[in-house]
């Protein structure tokens, strides 16, 4: 049963949580963590540093940040603004690593996703939020903005295949080649396996993003490799599948069923199975058509507004100064 489980999750670090749940340790794969109790946000640093590890994680070799802040689905302007200043931190950290850091950065933003279906409308979102200035920089140059040092930003909205008829990769790489950009941020929404993390959690990598893959929907993916420059992807986990409810749901029905005398025996036997094998459970059990339903939270479309408006205001923040705050770089 353990070797068709399969997690459905976009997450590095939930990808390294099942690898520890089983007591297995995966060589050339390094977790680090650091927690900031004041602001109660959690940043987990996965790294896949070889070919085996990447190959055991079913992720790319790099690096993996994730941000952990269970306060951030809840419309604290103020807590949103710290957020949006650590993961501007974060972001320069990986720009960074790719030795992008220069007054002169151009920077090409995708908004992936479906603005249509509320889940899967964050990287519009983010898109529409953000200070642009290529073209101003480009017509009236750098001054224009008010600034002495004025990176150029550009952005795009590719749609989903349904709408264009297009991959996401075609449109990516046709306006890459055409615009010249030193780097790529790719922006899209994922999915979770801890329905906890939903909405509260963002994880930034250094080794890009394949559009549509939280939910089973596979496209060519935004790498270095196929666009041509360095792409860094980030992504908010706004939905979980159904057997991952049924399966959280479980481990409650256990826990109830040790605390009943006449039950006891059933939580017991039930208890015995590892994570894997209850999840892969559940999946033969639930009706087969549930098996491809995601689920998200009744009050999502305010939830993806919030966090957007973090994302670009790190974004904005990390590249213009539009905040009028203190510049990152």
């Amino acid at each position: 049963m353990l070797e068709k489980y399969s997690v459905r999750t976009d997450l590095a670090l939930e990808e390294k949580e099942r690898f520890e749940s089983d007591h297995v340790e995966i060589p050339g794969v390094i977790l680090e963590e650091e927690y900031d109790e004041e602001k109660e946000i959690r940043i987990t640093r996965v790294k896949v540093e070889t070919e085996n590890g990447a190959k055991a994680m079913g992720k790319p070799v790099g690096v993996y940040l994730t941000m952990e802040a269970p306060n951030m689905a809840i419309p604290d302007e103020d807590y949103h603004r710290e957020v949006s200043e650590k993961l501007a931190g974060y972001i320069q950290e990986l720009i960074r690593g790719k030795n992008l850091e220069n007054e002169d950065l151009s920077v090409l933003v995708v908004g992936l996703g479906n603005r249509q279906v509320t889940p899967d409308a964050l990287g519009p979102y983010v898109a529409d939020q953000l200070c642009v200035t290529r073209h101003i920089v480009k017509e009236y140059g750098k001054y224009a903005m008010g600034m002495e040092h004025v990176r150029l930003i550009s952005a795009i909205v590719p749609g989903v295949m349904g709408q264009t008829g297009m991959e996401t990769l075609e449109i990516v790489k046709g306006v890459v080649e055409e615009t010249q950009p030193d780097l790529v941020i790719a922006v899209d929404a994922l999915a979770a396996r801890n329905s906890k993390r939903l909405n509260r959690t963002i994880q930034i990598a250094d080794t890009g993003i394949h559009p549509g893959s939280g939910v089973g929907n596979h496209r060519n993916g935004l790498t270095k490799e196929s666009v041509g420059v360095p792409v860094i992807g980030i992504g908010v986990p706004t939905v979980v599948d159904a057997a991952t409810i049924v399966s959280d749901t479980m481990e409650n029905l256990i826990e109830a069923l040790e605390s009943s005398e006449m039950l006891k025996g059933v939580g017991d036997v039930l208890k015995t199975y590892t994570g894997a094998e209850k999840y892969e459970l559940v999946k033969e059990l639930i009706s087969p058509h549930l098996n491809g339903m995601f689920m998200t939270p009744k009050d999502e479309d305010d939830m993806v507004k919030h966090i957007s408006y973090t994302i670009s205001e790190a974004l904005n923040l990390l590249f213009t100064n539009k905040n009028d705050g203190e510049r990152i770089w």
